[in-house]
């Protein structure tokens, strides 16, 4: 557990801090949109239409992670750092849930960051005093499929950045892959009979999604863990 605390901090002071002040124009420029901009354009209405900012929440994390998480091993591959980090006496599990570990905790935390940044904006300035808060429950699920979600786009980017020579081709396949999932998603719920859709109440469809997420999660975590091996890295 050390090992994997001390590979989070170290990914986690390269995303937040490597190029400098650029480095902070990503995160800045979602949250600016996720928890002001958009807010403030719905005004309470963002609180008393929560599914759909939990919506847009949940789905930050794909969009971030795909726009860096290629560099996670590609990326130290080609300015040639891999080689030092593998010659640590690091276990390969600690390099490979550090970084999985930090992109997470880099990605929800910027999803639930913008939910309670858009709440104070709306309760300050939109709602002349009456104050209000998201439904417990929806907030609840809000968090924990955005949870879900980061780690099914930080493992997928991790697995897929071990297999590739370059960071542009881990990102291009990203982009093409979430495109990919997110229409086979729409197709595979239309070929669902109605019935069955209209039968489920929201509580249970969610949790089909999350259970169906989840199981996602472990797989690519898992084939993540069994691909990341010290001596195949060290010959390519």
């Amino acid at each position: 557990m050390s090992y994997i605390l001390s590979m989070v901090w170290k990914e986690s002071k390269d995303l937040l801090f490597q190029g400098g002040w650029r480095s902070l124009i990503r995160p800045l420029i979602v949250v600016g949109i996720m928890g002001i901009y958009l807010p403030l354009q719905f005004g309470p209405q963002w609180v008393d239409l929560t599914p759909l900012g939990m919506l847009l929440v949940r789905w930050i994390p794909v969009f971030v992670i795909i726009s860096f998480i290629g560099d996670a091993i590609a990326g130290e591959r080609e300015r040639h750092t891999l080689e030092t980090l593998l010659a640590s006496r690091m276990p390969d599990r600690a390099i490979l849930l550090g970084k999985v570990g930090a992109t997470v905790l880099y990605t929800w935390g910027m999803g639930i960051l913008s939910l309670l940044l858009g709440l104070v904006l709306v309760d300050l300035f939109r709602t002349q005093g009456n104050w209000m808060f998201y439904p417990l429950d929806l907030f609840v699920d809000a968090i924990v499929l955005s949870l879900l979600v980061s780690v099914l786009g930080a493992s997928a980017g991790v697995l897929i950045s071990l297999r590739v020579a370059t960071a542009r081709q881990a990102q291009q396949i990203l982009s093409v892959g979430t495109i990919v999932f997110v229409f086979g998603s729409v197709i595979a719920l239309r070929t669902v009979p109605a019935n069955v859709v209209s039968s489920l109440t929201y509580s249970q469809f969610l949790l089909i999604v999350m259970a169906v997420i989840a199981v996602l999660d472990a797989i690519l975590l898992g084939l993540s863990l069994v691909s990341f091996q010290r001596s195949r890295l060290i010959l390519s």
